[in-house]
């Protein structure tokens, strides 16, 4: 019973990790942009999402995969993500990091469009609001019931 509590709290926590990483790297690509021969890269967030959870659509089927979000830890001081003893990897696989063809290549090779990085990085903030938001509404609705309110 309390994982059907929890269901929608760990879906949209999933989401909220996956959007921070994702802005991380929106905001590589954005500083980069006059850096010669930098190619823009980015993820597919719904796949990423898909097997960060474990399911193929919303909340409703959501099965947390504590082993698609690990803190990376390259340096002894690096303190390791709670339960997994999991050491030097990554959040999102370097396989499932794509590199944007660019649409107007420049001279230099940089491959980094500044109009979509910015447009990307604006969404992807605004649905990491969206995300918290959620998340604080589960759990206010819960300790609504719980308080009987």
């Amino acid at each position: 019973m309390p994982a059907r509590l929890t269901e929608s709290i760990d879906f949209h926590g999933s989401a909220l990790m996956l959007r921070a990483e994702r802005q991380k790297v929106l905001a590589g690509n954005i500083a980069n942009a006059d850096t010669p021969g930098f190619a823009a890269r980015d993820f597919d967030f719904k796949a990423a999402l898909a097997d960060a959870t474990g399911a193929q659509s919303g909340p409703a089927m959501a099965k947390p995969a504590a082993s698609a979000f690990v803190v990376s830890t390259t340096h002894i001081g690096h303190v390791a993500s709670a339960g997994t003893g999991d050491t030097g990897t990554s959040r999102i696989d370097s396989t499932a990091m794509k590199y944007r063809n660019a649409e107007q290549p420049s001279l230099d090779g940089n491959t980094v469009d500044l109009d979509r990085e910015r447009a990307n990085f604006a969404d992807n903030a605004l649905r990491y609001e969206a995300a918290l938001r959620f998340i604080n509404g589960s759990v206010r609705n819960m300790l609504s019931a719980i308080r009987g309110d």
